[in-house]
């Protein structure tokens, strides 16, 4: 972009509208660090740098913004539980050669390839693994403060359902925000977090140990954003009446993904993932200019510099959380169920039959595979059995 039409671009205008973009994207890329135990200011800052870098490898064509990914908080979380942070870390970046892996097959094979590999029959229930996994955990943040959870709960099903326009494209920020105010109507909000952080000062960066257990955990559960990424893509391509998919091309796209969930991995952050939030905040706009995204990255970077919007949110009782949560790991799990559906998968069909149940136990039943050092369980373990079965149960003629 030459500098006259930088110039044209940073409007007062623009720069609002961008703003107003990282707010629907805030409650949602904030919560997932919350969740996981990280700094909140890791995740934003990661978002930022990963929506520039993925602008750049995309010729700045399609507006997207990414943001944290819910569809690694119990990986995360179990994964930091066996291997630490760190070592978790080394999986993180290698969730994001996947998808370079997996942006070198479309570029070489096509998407057909990859949705071959990948069908919905091991991709939904991996999906309803994901949103399950954490059912528990959901419900002991809940217990913490039942009366907050409620109303916080309540407040998201309510906008979710009744909200207009862009009010209903923020429930998890909105749930939180009234939450939050009736705690601290009630005297249960702790200041001391926002008292002690500086005004300005840098994210909690973690630095990347290699683990290959955490990364054989890890890798397996890139299958479903993966492929999120691509629903995505045509979704945001209709909405802007273009192919993103040809040009600039799938392959860029996953490759984009992938380098930004790389990066975050290194700097001690979480994957980020194209978010449907601001997607939904498009069709409703009607604003498909990319650069106003790239004005959304850079005002998230700068919040991450800001030490006191870190401590605020550290303020949060984790009962609102668990509120939130009940319904969020709910919402995952149906868009499994979802994707079933929207694919037509054939669930009459034994050979669908076997793979879903077999996936589901595995996965929800906590196995574990162990080989000396090398083990594999839980959501990367069943995504694995799911592909190993799809690959070797045999296709009625109608399915091939």
């Amino acid at each position: 972009m030459s500098e006259k039409t930088f110039r044209e671009q940073l409007t007062f205008k623009n720069t609002i509208l961008g703003v107003q973009f990282l707010f629907v994207a805030f409650g949602a890329t904030v919560l997932v660090p919350l969740l996981v135990g990280i700094d909140p200011a890791v995740a934003l800052f990661t978002a930022g740098i990963g929506t520039l870098l993925f602008h750049l490898i995309t010729k700045g064509q399609v507006p997207v913004f990414l943001g944290s990914s819910f569809a690694f908080i119990a990986p995360i979380i179990e994964a930091t539980r066996l291997y630490g942070w760190s070592g978790t870390l080394s999986g993180i970046i290698a969730v994001g050669v996947v998808y370079g892996v997996v942006s070198a097959l479309v570029k070489l094979r096509g998407i057909t390839f990859v949705e071959r590999l990948f069908p919905s029959v091991v991709v939904g229930p991996v999906i309803m693994i994901i949103g399950l996994s954490l059912a528990s955990a959901a419900v002991d943040m809940a217990k913490t403060d039942y009366a907050l959870a409620v109303i916080s709960l309540a407040t998201a099903i309510t906008v979710v359902i009744y909200g207009k326009r862009m009010i209903k494209l923020i429930p998890i920020f909105i749930g939180i925000a009234v939450g939050y105010i009736v705690a601290l109507i009630w005297g249960k909000v702790d200041y001391s977090a926002i008292q002690e952080a500086a005004w300005f000062s840098l994210p909690e960066f973690t630095t990347p140990q290699f683990s290959w257990q955490a990364i054989l955990y890890m890798v397996p559960v890139a299958i479903a954003p993966v492929i999120e990424h691509v629903g995505d893509m045509y979704t945001i391509g209709g909405v802007c009446e273009k192919n993103f998919i040809e040009k600039p091309g799938l392959h860029r796209t996953l490759l984009g993904d992938g380098i930004a969930t790389a990066l975050a991995g290194f700097f001690g952050g979480v994957p980020n993932t194209t978010y449907s939030e601001v997607t939904g905040a498009i069709t409703l706009t009607k604003v498909t200019n990319p650069f106003i995204l790239r004005i959304a990255a850079v005002t998230a970077i700068v919040f991450a510099l800001v030490g006191k919007i870190s401590g605020f949110l550290e303020t949060i009782p984790q009962a609102i959380l668990g509120g939130i949560m009940l319904l969020l790991f709910g919402m995952i799990a149906s868009i499994g169920i979802k994707t079933l559906v929207d694919s037509k998968a054939d669930m009459g069909e034994t050979r669908n039959q076997v793979i879903v149940s077999v996936v589901l136990t595995v996965g929800i039943g906590g196995a574990v595979v162990t080989y000396g050092h090398f083990s594999l369980a839980g959501i990367g373990l069943a995504a694995t059995v799911g592909i190993i079965l799809n690959l070797l149960l045999p296709k009625t003629k109608e399915e091939k």
